[in-house]
């Protein structure tokens, strides 16, 4: 026990580091593919704009900057990914500490993170469900820092409206954080009225809304698509009077089963289960509000609407749920089982990337599988062989038309069609199809090719 609590924040550290580098590795060695998400990110970053057809830009945003960094080094992304995990990380324990004025308790909080697989086993992947990640606990932990503090500082509201828009600008579902946020707020204000209101508050929302401004007029131009994107993946078109009932009940199925092994790790920690409540505790109320108010009202919203909520979208909302159990059962820590408790973390820890990269080696026909590099390089040859001038363009979905964009040497700009866009585009430059290899056989109006059933038509400068 004393060298834990000696060496806490070394212990912290050294996990940090080691996640990131085993995370980072299991992928690269094991994957031959980037997965869907980060193609389509990459894909959409080579064209950069204020919103994409299913998501805001911050997803396509920062795996552009790594592109810029690193090219197309598959290892950039994963490590992309891994440092969102862990800075995540870094804010969750830096808020419990605060919490629990002791550093054991901090750690032990992220410590229990590692066994929800949001935060290992679907990482690799670089999406908008990761890019929210520090943007949550960001905004947690300076929304903390505004709520507690007797005298509110600007640069905490504006850090709070900085990192709220940028959570809202990787994904929508980050606006149910936002919201829990301000019911917390309303609630100590209004209802229990041990705070007062501060025009600082508005602050936030005005700082928030400038952010948003570009993308909500991109939004408006386009239809509000993502928005569209949204309902549809949730089902709400096809969405019947049964669905009220079973999407929420297979909702809060699924959400208990990502935490099993949560909860083992806890059992293994604590002598018995006593929660203690007193609701004028104004940080457990905190805690409550940031960790069950947004998984009550995504609840509600499959019970209202008969949506079907996606488990993946669930992944930020467990970030703060070791600091709100390690709260509750800090009377009930027995800390003569703290080395079971780390002999279990570490099981689990080193087993989780063990099995990520058995599944990757063994199971075939998946995404990662897909011969990106070397499709690539045989459109190029084929290409330099008939034209000769430089691949500006691809044209297709994200997938096929994504790798070619992040493969080809020339790092053509990617579209998912070309509807009133040719008369915009460089007339040197070369554009690829790709699609139906059916269809484009019979349309293609250049050079002709297919791969594993893709067909690839090849529009450019003959060579003479």
């Amino acid at each position: 026990m004393a060298y834990f609590i000696k060496n806490t924040k070394n212990l912290f550290y050294i996990f940090l580091f080691v996640h990131l580098i085993l995370w980072t590795l299991a992928p690269s060695l094991t994957n031959k593919n980037l997965p869907l998400d980060v193609i389509e990110a990459l894909a959409w970053g080579n064209n950069l704009e204020w919103g994409y057809s299913k998501h805001p830009p911050g997803s396509a945003f920062f795996p552009e900057i790594f592109y810029w960094i690193f090219g197309p080094q598959d290892w950039a992304y994963y490590l992309l990914s891994q440092i969102f995990v862990i800075i995540s990380f870094y804010y969750v324990f830096k808020f419990s500490c605060e919490i629990f004025k002791n550093d054991l308790l901090g750690l032990l909080s992220v410590l229990l993170l590692e066994t929800i697989y949001f935060y290992n086993f679907t990482t690799p992947e670089f999406n908008v469900n990761v890019c929210q990640l520090p943007f949550w606990s960001l905004t947690v932990y300076f929304s903390w820092k505004v709520f507690e503090s007797k005298e509110i500082k600007f640069n905490d509201c504006i850090l709070v409206a900085l990192f709220a828009a940028l959570g809202v600008l990787s994904k929508y579902l980050f606006i149910y954080l936002l919201f829990s946020i301000l019911l917390l707020f309303f609630y100590f204000i209004f209802i229990k009225k041990v705070k007062n209101f501060n025009f600082k508050y508005l602050i936030i929302l005005e700082i928030f809304l400038i952010i948003l401004v570009p993308h909500l007029i991109w939004l408006n131009q386009n239809d509000f698509i993502t928005i569209q994107y949204g309902l549809q993946r949730a089902g709400l078109e096809q969405s019947g009077a049964i669905d009220h009932l079973k999407f929420p009940i297979i909702f809060i199925l699924k959400q208990l089963g990502v935490l099993i092994p949560f909860v083992f790790l806890i059992l293994l920690l604590i002598k018995k289960i006593k929660f203690r409540f007193n609701l004028d505790d104004k940080k457990l109320i905190f805690l409550l509000f940031i960790n069950v108010m947004p998984i009550a009202l995504m609840f509600l919203t499959s019970f209202i609407t008969g949506s079907k909520i996606r488990t993946m979208w669930m992944t930020p909302f467990y970030l703060f749920f070791g600091t709100l159990f390690i709260y509750l059962l800090k009377s009930q820590i027995n800390t003569k089982k703290l080395n079971s408790f780390m002999y279990g973390f570490t099981i689990l820890f080193l087993i989780s990337p063990l099995l990520y990269s058995y599944i990757s080696v063994t199971k075939t026909n998946k995404r990662t599988d897909y011969e990106g590099r070397e499709i690539a390089e045989l459109v190029e040859r084929r290409w330099d062989k008939n034209f000769y001038n430089e691949i500006m363009y691809v044209v297709g979905d994200e997938w096929h038309a994504g790798n070619l964009s992040y493969h080809l040497s020339s790092r053509p700009i990617w579209f998912k069609n070309m509807k009133g866009k040719i008369k915009s585009l460089n007339p040197k430059g070369g554009i690829i199809y790709t699609g139906n290899s059916d269809v484009l056989k019979q349309l293609c109006p250049g050079d002709f090719g297919q791969i594993n059933k893709q067909g690839f038509c090849m529009i450019g400068l003959k060579n003479k």
